[in-house]
This record gives C-alpha cells, structure tokens and sequence, in this order.
C-alpha cells in the first residue's frame, strides 16, 4: 500500500470552547496506482483528511504512513522535504498567481531543489507541450482561459514528477465540460503510474470511469452505508 492511516484523528482549537473535531479515528488503506475520491458534504472531514495525507497538516492522533515513511510527529523539514519528493497539490482555484507567466507559475515547485534556470525551463517545457499550453509560456496567468489555468494547474503538479498528486475539490469552479477534460487528465496520469486522491461530491468526478473507489465521509469518519 502507498498510503495507510490507523486511527487517525485532527481536532482544530483543541481544549478551547470552540474545539472542532474534524476527523475521528480514521483508518484507510489506499493502493499504489490507483484513484481515489473522498465523497461527502462541505464540513465533513475530507479536506482536512486529505492535507494530512499531503502533509499540509499533523495529526492530532493516529499513525499516517505513506511510501513507506511513518509521517506523523516528524519535523516541519522533513515533511516539507517529503511533499517535495512525493506529492503534487492541485487545489480547488488552482492558486496560479496571475502576475507571473505561465511557465514562471509552473516552474514554483523546484524552485527550492536547487536546480539550475535551464533545468527548471526543460522541465516545464517537456509538461507545456504535453498539455497543449507551449505556446502561453510567456503569457501572464492572469491573461489565460479557465482550461488553460486547469493545465497549468496539472503541470505544476507534475513538475517534480511526484508518484502522489492531492487534487482539493478540483472542478468545484468548473463546468461540465472543462471538468470532463481535467478527469480525463488525470486519468491519463493515472495510466502513466501515478496514484491520485481527490475530493469531491461531483458526480462527473465520483463516477468518472478512472475512480477505482469512493470513499464517503460523514462527520469526521468514514461512512458505511
């Protein structure tokens, strides 16, 4: 397995009045290569769940073992060292910044690697010419389409070749049509060897053909219907 959560839990403002329990007692095993959906209404836990698995955020409780490597309790380098190595974020308005260019937004990610500007410019070069958006290099983010903006998004993930990608609620400001394109993306990517987690209650997401299982959340736990 790639990922395993035991008993994972995360309590926001814990010992305060206004202590919120966001995720209780999780356990969940996920397998390598595949696409995974966490369902359920806003407030239920998954995206909170799934920035544990993404490293975003520690546990208040619970064991979280991905790519062999027991998460939980480890400092803020190594686990920023970790999503550098093996997770892409694509997030809910894909948070490109519209005053770079394209390739300066997709380039962000290696930045902290060390690798030399010719690298970083081959590196995005290579994931521009997959998705179809070489010839925005130069332009501002802010100046592309919604499709554009979602390729860029996907690229930026991909930059540093990582065998996870997290996508957080990824077609919530889409329509259908756009939303089509961006699972069939990720199917692709998923046919490539990546494994991917998402969230949603979007019905083109949860039943797309690539989703190999969905996971529904209710209240902070997973829900067995």
């Amino acid at each position: 397995m790639l990922i395993e959560l035991d008993r994972v839990s995360k309590t926001y403002n814990q010992g305060l009045p206004n202590e919120v329990a966001a995720v209780r007692e999780v356990t969940l095993a996920i397998a390598d290569n595949a696409m995974t959906c966490l369902r359920g209404a806003s407030g239920c836990g998954k995206s909170t769940l799934l920035a544990i698995i993404g490293c975003v955020f520690q546990p208040t409780s619970g064991r979280v073992t991905v790519a062999g490597k027991q998460l939980a309790r480890l400092p803020d380098r190594f686990l920023a060292l970790h999503r550098r190595q093996y997770i892409g974020f694509i997030f809910q308005r894909f948070n490109v910044l519209p005053a770079l260019t394209v390739q300066e937004n997709i380039v962000l990610p290696l930045i902290p690697l060390g690798l030399t500007p010719q690298q970083m410019r081959e590196r995005a070069g290579i994931l521009m010419e997959r998705f179809g958006i070489v010839h925005r290099r130069a332009f501002p983010a802010g100046q592309i389409s919604g499709g554009e903006l979602q390729r860029v998004a996907i690229a930026r993930a991909l930059v540093n070749d990582p065998p996870l990608i997290l996508a957080d609620e990824p077609t919530a400001h889409l329509d259908s049509r756009l939303s089509n394109e961006f699972m069939d993306c990720l199917a692709e990517l998923k046919a490539a060897g990546k494994t991917i987690i998402l969230t949603s209650h979007d019905p083109l997401v949860t039943g797309h053909r690539a989703v190999d299982q969905v996971i529904d959340m209710q209240d902070g736990r997973i829900h067995v219907s």
